[in-house]
């Protein structure tokens, strides 16, 4: 028990990098999509010029993808490319009832204009070693704003969470091998308003996409992200054929 405590102090620095009264926030990785929608948004991950990669659990009709965006609710921001989508492929075996096979590839119009502001992030080529850092990156909403869209990009630096210690977190879950905790053990849980289906960065590397989390993963709280590697086969599957 102290190593953890231990353990957590020592990575507060990174964790508590979210400011919930911030309205400029960070300036986003290149690679994060925010995915704008009738109903609620979800985050995104560009990882090839036609493709966008998320959770299937996002419902997102009239969707619209948005790229370079800092602040998706300013309609006069700079840099900024809108393109519209052509086809959502969800993992075959994904079902609303479970968090398991939480992940859905978007395919794009036309292709998007890769610069400063738009780039491609890597898809693994190997797993993820146990208390790597990552950077976990999505926007939130003010507390003191009710606007529909958020106003804050945010990020913040955590480590992966052993599979046991994430299984003692979330005694109702299974965790399986096909997913992955990144967070704060034993975890705070502390609520904010935050875009989900947020992305996880490790070493230039996308290796997670938030499937579910009980509070505030920008404030780290543990929460439980598909793990991509596990699910290459199938992504490089639907690149290629669709």
């Amino acid at each position: 028990m102290k190593f953890i405590l231990l353990w957590a102090l020592l990575n507060l620095p990174g964790a508590l990098a979210f400011n919930p009264d911030s309205r400029n926030g960070h300036q986003p990785p290149p690679y994060l999509v925010y995915l704008k929608s009738d109903y609620l948004p979800c985050t995104g991950a560009l990882v090839h010029p036609l493709w966008v990669i998320t959770a299937a659990h996002c419902n997102l009709p009239k969707l619209k993808v948005v790229l370079g965006a800092t602040n998706p609710g300013d309609p006069n921001e700079k840099h900024v490319q809108v393109v519209n989508y052509e086809k959502v492929i969800r993992h075959p075996y994904f079902t609303v009832t479970s968090i398991e096979y939480d992940l859905m590839l978007i395919k794009l119009e036309r292709e998007v204009h890769l610069n400063d502001y738009v780039q491609l992030v890597s898809l693994p080529h190997h797993d993820v070693p146990e208390h790597t850092t990552c950077t976990v990156s999505t926007w939130a909403y003010s507390l003191h704003s009710i606007a529909r869209d958020p106003d804050s990009m945010q990020k913040v630096n955590i480590n992966l969470v052993p599979q046991g210690q994430c299984q003692d977190t979330y005694r109702t879950h299974h965790i399986q091998d096909s997913m992955l905790c990144l967070g704060i053990v034993p975890g705070r849980r502390l609520p904010c308003k935050e875009v989900t289906a947020a992305p996880a960065v490790c070493n230039g590397t996308l290796h997670g996409i938030l499937a579910f989390a009980d509070g505030c993963v920008l404030r780290a709280d543990v929460g439980i992200y598909t793990r991509i590697f596990s699910y290459m086969t199938w992504i490089q599957h639907v690149i290629q054929n669709s």
